[in-house]
């Protein structure tokens, strides 16, 4: 069984909102092409046009419908591993491929000692690890370690591939152990959670929930659509009149 640090110098982890994730899947898009020739392996696909499409994904987004009525809404959740302090997937590990960096808390998997056995794909609670059929491996997130400290590309895009592409900004990363860093500010102030913790693997990936609606915003914002007269013009018009009623919320 493979053993864990003690402590670490540093909980590199991602934050990520689900108020303003909107599911458009570019964290998974950009996951995928950074890693299918990142640090170990091409990530593998089997037919992929055809009706029964396989591969190894290690960012995956879910969706689900909260509430009822007016006030419903859907809620987009991103799933990836979430580097835990206290990871099983790495303590059952029985060859040492699965491991946790001392230097920065990290979870890794070493493809030259994995055997493929998928022991730490039944240990994870969160479905994190995936299995390469072509390389008979264990394969995860790996915060793109092969990225973030590459000192060749430009300092903006030393960060995760999933944070580098997210459009809105629902996506962040940076050390969870200072409690002075920016995303452990965002944690603090918005309540993040972590994910089953009564499990007690302890997620250094940290989840900001969603508000719950319009009680949450600023009143001005709130009744901003109704400066915007109805419009007596042409179907387009009203269209585009909706439209902007819609976006300016």
């Amino acid at each position: 069984m493979t053993s864990l640090p003690e402590n670490t110098g540093k909980k590199l982890g991602l934050v990520i909102d689900l108020d303003i994730c909107v599911g458009c899947h570019a964290c998974a898009t950009s996951c995928k092409e950074w890693n299918t020739g990142g640090y170990s392996a091409p990530l593998s696909d089997h037919d992929p046009y055809g009706a029964d499409p396989s591969g190894a994904w290690l960012n995956r987004i879910h969706s689900y419908e909260v509430g009822e009525g007016p006030g419903s809404k859907t809620v987009h959740f991103p799933r990836s591993c979430l580097h835990c302090e206290e990871p099983d997937c790495v303590t059952v590990c029985p060859t040492g491929a699965s491991y946790k960096r001392a230097e920065d808390g990290i979870v890794l998997v070493n493809p030259d000692t994995c055997i493929g056995c998928k022991l730490c794909s039944w240990a994870c609670p969160y479905g994190a690890r995936e299995y390469d059929f072509d390389d008979g491996v264990m394969k995860k997130c790996t915060l793109c370690v092969d990225r973030i400290y590459n000192e060749t590309i430009p300092e903006e895009d030393r960060v995760p591939a999933c944070v580098r592409a997210c459009p809105t900004g629902a996506r962040a990363f940076g050390d969870l152990g200072d409690p002075s860093s920016a995303v452990s500010q965002s944690v603090a102030a918005r309540g993040g959670f972590n994910l089953l913790e009564e499990f007690g693997y302890k997620p250094v990936n940290k989840y900001l929930p969603p508000r719950t609606g319009a009680s949450d915003l600023d009143p001005a914002i709130v009744t901003q659509p109704e400066r915007i007269p109805k419009p007596d013009g042409s179907a387009v018009e009203r269209l585009f009149a909706w439209a902007d009623q819609a976006l300016s919320r």
